[in-house]
């Protein structure tokens, strides 16, 4: 059995505020503003794999109302639903992601982005695409007010009995 999930995530971007995204830093003059470090592409692959299980969004396992989320590292939210995952078992068979940024330019972070994501979904770093787009100064993309990511997951039911 499989199973597809989308996830989606947006969020303003001020200067002077850090830039997170697949779990690292990266340098630029803005950042995306959240409850938790805002690393929208881990966002939208949580919210995916959510989604694909039919666990609701991010929002409802980490309210941004809830102060132990605050600052939290996103890696955290990618765990737990990683968790979820495989407690239902389930592994991920493949995912695509793709970033909407004005600037700074990702492509040189793009393989590091990958790399983390296939050690925290537990799969090879050829069953993870990472693909980042400007907004062509169009949108609140491309003014450079916002950041958004998506993600398609493909979930694969385990054969293994636990």
């Amino acid at each position: 059995m499989f199973r597809i999930g989308f996830g989606s995530d947006t969020h303003r971007l001020e200067a002077d505020k850090p830039l997170i995204l697949g779990g690292l830093r990266i340098e630029s003059d803005f950042g995306a503003v959240g409850h938790s470090d805002a690393d929208t592409l881990l966002h939208a692959v949580t919210d995916a794999i959510f989604g694909a299980l039919a666990l609701g969004d991010i929002g409802s396992h980490f309210s941004d109302t809830d102060e132990k989320w605050k600052n939290a590292d996103s890696l955290v939210f990618l765990a737990e639903a990683v968790r979820l995952m495989k407690e239902k078992g389930f592994s991920v068979v493949n995912v695509d992601s793709i970033i909407n940024l004005e600037k700074p330019k990702l492509r040189p972070h793009i393989d590091k982005m990958r790399e983390n994501l296939a050690r925290n979904l537990e799969i090879e770093i050829d069953c993870v695409s990472v693909k980042a787009k400007t907004g062509e100064k169009v949108d609140a993309v491309g003014r450079r007010e916002a950041i958004k990511a998506e993600a398609v997951i493909l979930l694969g039911k385990n054969n293994r009995k636990n």
